[in-house]
């Protein structure tokens, strides 16, 4: 059976963009700089993202997300990596002629649950990713998320999207891996049930 993680990068006070995210700036004002580790990388920094790369067999997103980066200049026909399935949680799907790849993004109005039952039929073995904080806090919360991995960036943002809000309790994690370079420190964490 598949895993269902997320893998982000966040600010040590735990923000995943800057604030006021719009179209043309996803990662908010001054979001992106949480992103410099990408720009420079560290021989381990790229350990880490080649780990990430090729284990992808579905991704689960919010429909902001979505909205934010589908088509010119997003991701054009694809989605976050390429043309894996997307799972897109929303309330209401957009209508089919505005999709632009509507063989890569399926929209699913029925809830957390039903999405990640059809990201883990897509995906098989490979990974279910999971794209932005609000489909994450949405597995955690539930109890379907397997794995996070956290990309920690030495700055302090102030203010954003919090990665960890609306979780509504506890969740014991267990660390599997952590790898510290000059850019960034990779956590990799077992979700525990």
């Amino acid at each position: 059976m598949s895993t269902v993680a997320a893998a982000i990068t966040m600010s040590l006070d735990g923000f995943v963009t800057g604030p006021n995210v719009t179209r043309a700036r996803q990662l908010g004002e001054g979001g992106d700089v949480l992103h410099r580790w990408l720009e420079t990388p560290d021989p381990r920094d790229l350990e880490v993202l080649s780990g990430m790369g090729e284990g992808a067999g579905a991704v689960l997103m919010g429909r902001r997300s979505y909205d934010l980066a589908e088509g010119d200049g997003g991701w054009y026909d694809a989605g976050p990596v390429g043309r894996t399935p997307c799972f897109v949680l929303t309330h209401s799907a957009p209508h089919p002629d505005t999709v632009r790849a509507p063989d890569v993004f399926t929209f699913v109005t029925t809830g957390i649950h039903s999405a990640v039952e059809q990201a883990r039929a897509t995906a098989g073995n490979k990974v279910v990713a999971v794209h932005g904080a609000s489909a994450a806090q949405q597995c955690i919360a539930v109890g379907l998320m397997d794995e996070i991995q956290i990309h920690l960036a030495p700055v302090l943002l102030g203010d954003g999207t919090r990665l960890f809000d609306h979780l509504g309790g506890q969740f014991p994690l267990e660390r599997i891996a952590a790898v510290a370079t000059p850019n960034a420190t990779h956590l990799r964490f077992r979700v525990l049930r």
